[in-house]
């Protein structure tokens, strides 16, 4: 008998299935955590950026750069990670 606390798509699955979406679900936390690294890395980088904005002649940022990459990777693998994991939680 299918365990009626999932979702009707994942009930019959194969092992073959529910080993892929394991390894699914377990990219989705690992791009979870390094969008979380790297979210405190951009907050101590927004430290040195306003500083970086405001006294850095013309182009010359760098401070600023490397806080708009982080915060692109942050956005980046929140989301794809977010979206792995779409479904249930895994009861371990």
């Amino acid at each position: 008998m299918p365990n009626m606390m999932l979702p009707p798509e994942e009930r019959n699955l194969t092992p073959e299935q529910v080993e892929s979406l394991d390894r699914r679900r377990d990219w989705g936390l690992t791009l979870q955590v390094i969008a979380g690294q790297f979210a405190v890395i951009s907050t101590l980088l927004s430290l040195w950026a306003g500083q970086d904005l405001t006294y850095s002649p013309g182009w010359a940022h760098p401070m600023a750069y490397y806080m708009g990459i982080a915060l692109t990777i942050v956005l980046v693998a929140g989301s794809v990670g977010t979206y792995l994991r779409r479904g249930t939680v895994r009861i371990d």
